[in-house]
């Protein structure tokens, strides 16, 4: 089963892997044929009716497959309106074909002339609320017609997600949906059909540019709505605590704070005026400071604890002190990932090792991908919490879903490139599920060290990735007709 966020995730990821949407669209508008064809024999009547985007679309390539039925394809709206590339070329398909296809962009105008089969391509699953005309109208004679009613994806005025309607919407008899189930399609009172159209198993597994479509943002965001970090580190290091919030704050964290010892506070302070200075006594992190923590901690949206903070004993009380009374949600890096899988805490966590780490954690890992993305999803199921599993490959997994991040190169071995993914994994924590922050996280990370080695060769250093993050978050492809 699918959201129809993940949905429009995977369709683009999957064109990045070379299957794009056209391929996509005649497969899914075979299969819409098909489903017609199950139920009327040929000779029947079919109107199709059609809205201005790829959903719409699928219909059209449907209409080229049922040359043994009475066809007739109803646009709603002008053809100048349709959205997509993809559509607007099955459009003029139809046309040049000289198909029975007509348009209406007025609503006391449409009229269905009795079909005996009926499919609703109005709109899609990416599109929610009530209908506005001239799709309200057309739903209405959808639903008064004697016809078969077949919606493709989900019934126009339906959200997938839920099986909600905010209001009027199509009453189907069956539904012909594409690569998986909708979670709101159980709610009806339709036959659902899920059909294979060729999306690779790839563009659900391998994170992609697909994964960066939910971090775009509303135009009327004020400061604060895109997350506050906290980073806990420093002491035996400053590096490695800047370079994480540096990484947090090029990740699009709106305000990033960095906790540390008064030792090194000047000395973080100094590597960036963009960052708030919080320091605490001492010259290493102790239980004694775990009050002064707790205070910070209250109103970020997530904690980065571990870059620099060293191994001493009291440190590591300190990190199970503050976990087991923490519960928010908190990236765990360096050193302090030893203890969290003694630690019984509500909070969410996302624990960033590289495969050393792992193992010292308790887990195991394997030279084969495959291999080490079972053993992760196994370990982070026992642990319950989510894990990022630095490696060639990076194996993401909440005990559940494994993701996998193929984006970085051997130049990225260097120091501090560690310590800038557990950056950018809280940045993205502060707004996202865990799952697909560090998901997202790795890609983008490992995307700003190939642009660094691209421009420079290797040699790089973790600095270099940090300027190089609001590029590696932005799918250039977006929009474009690769993606229409």
């Amino acid at each position: 089963m699918i959201s129809s966020d993940r949905m429009a995730m995977v369709d683009r990821n999957a064109a990045a892997l070379g299957v794009p949407r056209s391929k996509l669209m005649e497969s899914s508008g075979n299969a819409v044929a098909a489903a017609v064809r199950r139920r009327a024999d040929p000779g029947a009547s079919v109107t199709l009716v059609c809205g201005r985007g790829n959903n719409g679309g699928d219909a059209m390539v449907a209409a080229r497959f049922l040359r043994e039925y009475d066809v007739r394809v109803v646009l709603l709206g002008r053809p100048e309106s349709i959205s997509t590339r993809i559509a607007r070329e099955n459009w003029d398909a139809l046309r040049a074909a000289e198909l029975d296809a007509e348009t209406c962009a007025d609503s006391r105008a449409f009229a269905l002339h009795d079909p005996d089969v009926v499919v609703d391509a109005m709109l899609g699953t990416g599109v929610t609320g009530a209908l506005r005309e001239p799709e309200a109208t057309a739903a209405a004679a959808i639903n008064d017609a004697d016809a078969t009613v077949l919606s493709v994806d989900v019934p126009s005025g339906v959200d997938a997600d839920t099986g909600d309607a905010a209001g009027a919407a199509v009453d189907a008899d069956a539904v012909v949906t594409f690569h998986d189930e909708k979670p709101g399609l159980d709610a009806l009172d339709a036959a659902v059909e899920v059909r294979d159209i060729g999306i690779p198993e790839a563009a659900e597994l391998f994170v992609g540019p697909g994964d960066l479509r939910p971090l775009t943002r509303d135009p009327q965001s004020h400061k604060g709505d895109h997350g506050e970090v906290l980073v806990v580190g420093g002491g035996p290091y400053t590096g490695a605590p800047t370079l994480a919030a540096r990484a947090a704050l090029r990740a699009g964290a709106d305000l990033v704070r960095v906790a540390c010892p008064d030792a090194v506070a000047r000395e973080v302070q100094g590597f960036d005026e963009s960052l708030i200075v919080r320091s605490f006594a001492g010259d290493h992190l102790a239980p004694p400071h775990l009050d002064r923590l707790r205070e910070l901690a209250v109103g970020h949206d997530a904690v980065v604890f571990g870059p620099g903070l060293g191994d001493a004993d009291a440190t590591l009380d300190a990190v199970r002190g503050f976990l087991a009374e923490f519960d928010g949600t908190a990236v765990v890096d360096a050193d302090a990932l030893q203890v969290v899988p003694d630690v019984d805490t509500d909070a969410t966590l996302v624990c960033t090792p590289h495969q050393g780490e792992l193992r010292k954690m308790g887990g195991e890992t394997s030279a084969d991908w495959r291999e080490r993305a079972d053993l992760v999803r196994e370990f982070a199921a026992d642990l319950g919490h989510t894990l990022l599993v630095k490696g060639a490959y990076d194996v993401v997994s909440d005990g559940e879903t494994v993701r996998v991040c193929r984006t970085g190169n051997p130049g990225m071995t260097v120091g501090g490139t560690g310590d800038v993914l557990a950056g950018v994994t809280g940045a993205l924590a502060a707004t996202q599920p865990p799952l697909h922050a560090a998901a997202v996280a790795a890609y983008a990370n490992g995307r700003a060290g190939d642009a660094a080695v691209e421009e420079s060769g290797y040699g790089l250093v973790a600095t270099d990735l940090i300027d190089r993050l609001p590029h590696a978050l932005r799918d250039e492809q977006a929009g474009t007709e690769a993606d229409a």
